[in-house]
């Protein structure tokens, strides 16, 4: 199986408008991050975690040709506005795209994109998806998605497990019952924005006890604020945990 990190940003997208620091203006490319959202394949199933308001260009960077499904963590603007650019995959695939979420998630994508949902006159176009509310473990193709609720400050949202990898982010709050879940993960991804304690997601103390807890033998940081450069934030973080960076894709 292999995974993509389409972007790896927070939800301003670095560099963040108007910003002059250090980040913003670097030069290496690891130090741009469009919006965050990931891309997981095998020789027989794509899969899209989230949607990002540059998914189509993140598509044609990765040369993205089929889409079997998108496991939506939450309904926020940074993770959904990509989902317009799904109709070109269902019209390829003559069928509806299925789409995972929560069911605050399926609720608030109905809401958001409603016309996609309604009946509308022909003409035009629209991405062709099925909403499925899931609890449980569920089958996309040759994967076994396990759906894991975590909290996005008070806001319940789903982390995902496939098989030996996991990719959580967008929280900083892990239930005792979902950190189970996540024991014995190869592979770990988390959202980590910043150095220091934030409201709503993890910040680099935070993340480095939560490895320390599952101990997974590589961990990626991706959800990167502009206060957190590439290199410098790699150098002083312990070995087997790394920035990732858009573009980068992983072997699990």
């Amino acid at each position: 199986m292999k995974v993509t990190f389409l972007g790896t940003g927070t939800s301003h997208g670095i560099p963040v408008l108007t910003c002059g620091c250090p980040v913003c203006t670097s030069t290496n490319s690891k130090n741009q991050r469009t919006r965050c959202s990931i891309w997981i394949e095998d020789a027989a199933t794509s899969v899209l975690v989230d949607t990002a308001h540059e998914f189509r260009l993140q598509a044609l960077r990765a040369n993205i040709q089929d889409v079997d499904a998108v496991l939506y963590t939450h309904c926020h603007a940074d993770h959904v506005f990509g989902f317009d650019d799904l109709r070109v995959y269902s019209h390829h695939r003559h069928k509806e795209i299925p789409v995972y979420g929560n069911q605050q998630t399926i609720d608030e994508l109905h809401q958001v994109f409603s016309y996609a949902f309604r009946q509308t006159q022909r003409g035009g176009g629209k991405p062709q998806v099925r909403p499925r509310v899931v609890e449980a473990p569920f089958k996309v193709g040759t994967m076994t998605i396990i759906p894991i609720p975590v909290f996005h400050g008070i806001l319940p949202i789903y982390a995902y497990r496939v098989g030996s990898f996991a990719y959580v982010t967008d929280t900083n709050r892990i239930p005792a019952d979902s950190l189970d879940c996540l024991r014995g993960v190869d592979t770990l991804v988390l959202g980590v924005v910043r150095y220091e304690p934030h409201s709503t997601h993890m910040h680099i103390d935070m993340a480095l006890e939560l490895v320390e807890r599952l101990r997974p033998r590589r961990t990626y940081f991706t959800h990167i604020s502009h206060l957190l450069e590439h290199e410098d934030t790699n150098a002083r973080l312990p070995q087997g945990v790394e920035m990732a960076y858009d573009g980068l894709t992983i072997d699990v």
